[in-house]
């Protein structure tokens, strides 16, 4: 099962995302997300866990828990949409 970890202080490693859910069972991928052009994390990422059991108790623990100062938002992933991408451009002289 796949988490959303929203509210995360901008200086949060992967590492310390995977170490603060890996109390709670085998993550198989913590993730960061950044902008493409600053690299700046953009405050939240996703945590992978191997068992769904595992991913629920982790919802529990850490949904609302104060880390850094900030309260985390924590709650299963949904799908990624496909937002088409690509495209652009389109620009006449």
């Amino acid at each position: 099962m796949r988490l959303y970890v929203g509210n995360l202080n901008y200086r949060t490693s992967e590492d310390e995302l995977a170490s603060m859910f890996g109390e709670y069972g085998q993550v198989e991928s913590a993730v960061i997300i950044s902008d493409r052009e600053t690299g700046r994390s953009k405050g939240f990422g996703f945590v992978e866990f191997s068992s769904d059991d595992d991913a629920r108790k982790a919802v529990e623990e850490m949904n609302g828990k104060e880390v850094e100062g900030r309260p985390l938002k924590v709650n299963e992933a949904r799908p990624r949409e496909d937002r088409g991408g690509g495209g652009g451009g389109g620009r006449r002289y």
